[in-house]
């Protein structure tokens, strides 16, 4: 138990650091491009090419159940350093858009060989808590890992955060053979035969898709808006590269709220209503963004409400998608991790073309996505 915990401290501060890295390309959007002498629109199609790696998600899995769970997070470190140390060698666009897409593939295949990890060795009454506790990393990115990372490049350039990520993971790297064991750690998990049979299960279920289609636009709806924010606030209020670090801490308390108001609410709720309130008022706060973003403090609030009714919403849903397919929870839930990661890639391609037409459609395809997605769960709730 002790050894348990003292993994579960250390999965959580990894994939802080994976996170921070992950996060901190949208609100350095601008920066970034400056610094490899490229627009916002060249940035966006690098983060929806971003995205689409998300969709190996599915095949991820598969990895760490063939080769063992060290295998699947040691693979994935030594991408995400990999991807870091290109930029240091390599400082143009191409070797930016290298980085970012290998330590992005890093990230999916050392994320879903943790979970697997502690699926195997903690009790499903335990399970939920325990890697809830992970999932804290992504707010803990924006609060504490993008601010420093904002505070280097105000200090040393846009390239800063690139060497100390790179040597970050190498130690990462290097610490996992002690906390993993090979003997442990890579031990038989299951046989893996069924892989395509859960596929098709998963492609051919009426629920599940609708359910993807929930993520795929939720998820869509908030990246037009995640992608365009740090050049809104430096556009609209001259905000310097310190002060969009801060912002992103405002973020990252906001996901926090909402994570802890999921844990309260949910179960209380019900899934499918928790799901619909959070997109309701996430689609309110969307709209409410123009009026409230006439100042630099009313832009920060509006931003607030917008990522923690986000969040309760995303959050809400992973419970609900977990229990649609029991016989098939592990692909489903893979397979929504692809869908969320087209949303995305659907929000960064749309994002840049409506913000060159005014922030106020920007809002209104956030409202578009979020009412896709709405009539998406009317429809899963109609077919649970």
């Amino acid at each position: 138990m002790k050894q348990l915990r003292l993994q579960l401290l250390s999965f959580t501060l990894i994939r802080t650091i994976l996170n921070s890295l992950h996060r901190m390309v949208y609100p350095f959007l601008a920066v970034l491009g400056r610094g490899v002498g490229v627009d916002i629109a060249a940035m966006s199609y690098a983060l929806t090419a971003r995205s689409l790696v998300g969709t190996l998600g599915p095949f991820t899995a598969v990895l760490s159940d063939r080769l063992g769970r060290r295998f699947g997070m040691l693979l994935g470190i030594g991408l995400f350093s990999l991807g870091a140390a290109v930029v240091v060698f390599w400082p143009v666009f191409p070797g930016l858009v290298v980085a970012i897409l290998l330590s992005t593939l890093g990230k999916y295949v050392f994320d879903p060989s943790m979970l697997a990890y502690l699926g195997d060795r903690v009790p499903y009454e335990r399970r939920g808590r325990t890697i809830a506790i992970t999932e804290f990393s992504w707010s803990l990115a924006f609060i504490l890992g993008v601010p420093l990372i904002g505070f280097l490049i105000a200090r040393n350039g846009w390239m800063a955060p690139f060497p100390l990520m790179a040597i970050l993971g190498s130690l990462i790297f290097a610490g996992l053979f002690w906390l993993l064991p090979k003997e442990e750690a890579d031990r038989p998990t299951g046989k893996t035969a069924g892989w395509k049979g859960n596929f098709r299960l998963v492609l051919t279920s009426l629920p599940a898709l609708t359910g993807l289609a929930v993520g795929l636009f939720s998820s869509a709806a908030n990246e037009v808006v995640n992608l365009i924010f740090g050049v809104w606030l430096e556009e609209s209020f001259g905000l310097q590269i310190a002060a969009l670090g801060a912002a992103s801490a405002v973020i990252g308390l906001s996901e926090l709220g909402g994570e802890g108001l999921v844990a309260a609410f949910v179960d209380r709720l019900g899934k499918p209503r928790a799901i619909n309130l959070g997109l309701s008022l996430n689609s309110l706060a969307a709209l409410a963004l123009p009026w409230l973003g006439r100042s630099e403090a009313g832009a920060l609030v509006g931003l607030f409400c917008f990522y923690i009714t986000f969040e309760f919403a995303l959050v809400s849903t992973l419970p609900l998608m977990s229990e649609i397919l029991p016989g098939a929870r592990a692909t489903l839930m893979a397979f929504n991790v692809a869908a969320l990661s087209l949303g995305r890639g659907l929000g960064a391609f749309v994002g840049p073309w409506l913000y060159g037409a005014g922030f106020w459609l920007v809002v209104s395809g956030s409202l578009l996505f979020n009412l896709l997605a709405m009539l998406a769960l009317r429809s899963l709730r109609q077919r649970l």
